[in-house]
């Protein structure tokens, strides 16, 4: 079954578009952290960013500088997040690709963080990298 994102692209469900090209589509979120926040979706449906093809990533990078330039000129923000999440357990609610850029106001409307960071270990960061690098071409 197609993806709620993947009906919109179809123009089956209506939406707000923003930009969109061969391989990208952006709208405006229904339910919008702040005014401004737009969904940056690949036309192709797959859950998980490292699923994507090559030529959809690039065109997603091509798209989000363009649009994130829109969005601040077009809603005065002082910043902005960019937020992707990959798999329920990290919060993705539609399984198909998707990132969030959500504007950032100095009244404090935009996402919130808390970032619980721990200190790497040397050692065990060394040999994480090495594993790391030996699959990267996977």
């Amino acid at each position: 079954m197609a993806s709620i994102f993947t009906r919109i692209i179809r123009g089956e469900i209506p939406s707000d578009r923003v930009y969109e090209d061969s391989a990208v589509v952006a709208f405006l979120d229904v339910t919008p952290l702040s005014p401004g926040h737009v969904l940056v979706v690949p036309v192709e449906e797959k859950e998980y960013l490292h699923q994507l093809s090559e030529e959809s990533a690039a065109a997603l990078g091509r798209a989000l500088p363009r649009v994130a330039r829109a969005v601040l000129a077009a809603t005065g923000a002082a910043a902005y997040n960019i937020l992707q999440n990959n798999g329920a357990l990290a919060n993705q609610a539609v399984m198909h690709v998707h990132f969030h850029i959500i504007p950032k106001f100095e009244d404090g409307r935009g996402l919130g963080l808390v970032w619980k960071a721990s200190k790497a270990e040397p050692n065990e960061s060394a040999e994480l990298a090495a594993r790391i690098r030996e699959r990267i071409g996977e």
